[in-house]
């Protein structure tokens, strides 16, 4: 069943892209959360003409997450847990906790679109992907230190 979606859903795809899925995904959880569309002749339609309107609109926010990616840079942030003797971490790292850090340096980070390369249970240095676009994917180093 070919569905066209109406936001980002993580491990499908992007707002406005058309896409495969199961009928019982497509007919029983995307249609009615209001996550996609039927992808019929006439809402193909729709959609070409609302890309066409928001091309300029879709290039701005690029080229703002392009500079936010910038701005961040190679920055290194620094998590303080909790650890046991051996350095492991009681609990683990979040998203959450990389995007409150990432707020108090200035940059306003969803936790929802950060992602870790590996799981954070152990001290030591990591890095975490942020996804601000579908094109800019940017990586920030992270240390993971014991209070």
């Amino acid at each position: 069943m070919e569905i066209i979606l109406k936001t980002d859903i993580a491990g499908l795809g992007y707002k406005n892209d058309v896409v495969v899925v199961k009928p019982g995904y497509g007919r029983n959880y995307l249609i009615p959360q209001g996550f996609a569309m039927m992808a019929t002749p006439s809402n193909r339609k729709v959609l070409a003409e609302n890309i066409k309107q928001a091309a300029h609109k879709v290039e701005k926010i690029r080229q703002d997450a392009t500079d936010l990616a910038a701005a961040i840079g190679d920055m290194n942030l620094t998590i303080v847990a909790k650890t046991g003797d051996s350095g492991k971490i009681f609990g683990r790292v979040t998203s959450l906790q990389i995007s409150e850090m990432l707020k108090e340096k200035g940059f306003d980070v969803d936790r929802k679109k950060i992602s870790f390369d590996s799981e954070v249970k152990t001290i030591g240095d990591y890095a975490a992907t942020l996804d601000l676009h579908k094109e800019v994917k940017h990586k920030v180093t992270f240390s993971v230190v014991s209070e």
